[in-house]
């Protein structure tokens, strides 16, 4: 397991995540203008602490528990899937 990967999951941890899926595709964005470090990373994360809560602040309760990950410079981008259990199982 990377160590981005395992520091991601550490954090998100207290949402309790049924399935937490990680994706590096910093090679996709070589040389991309503007970045000045960090990773590309994409993101699958399942967990009943989204029930109710739109799409938007779903992303944003991500983006707040890898927060300390975005002020180190250690993520440029992150693309998020957050689901619920039941949105997620009934779709695959």
């Amino acid at each position: 397991m990377s160590a981005i990967r395992q520091e991601m999951a550490e954090l998100l941890a207290p949402m309790n995540p049924e399935i937490f899926e990680f994706e590096d595709e910093s090679h996709l964005h070589a040389g991309h203008a503007g970045n000045r470090g960090g990773g590309h990373y994409s993101v699958l994360v399942v967990s009943e602490a989204f029930a109710g809560q739109p799409r938007i602040a779903r992303w944003r309760k991500v983006q707040a528990a890898l927060a300390p990950l975005f002020q180190a410079g250690k993520i440029h981008a992150l693309t998020i899937q957050a689901h619920t259990p039941s949105e997620y199982f009934h779709s695959h």
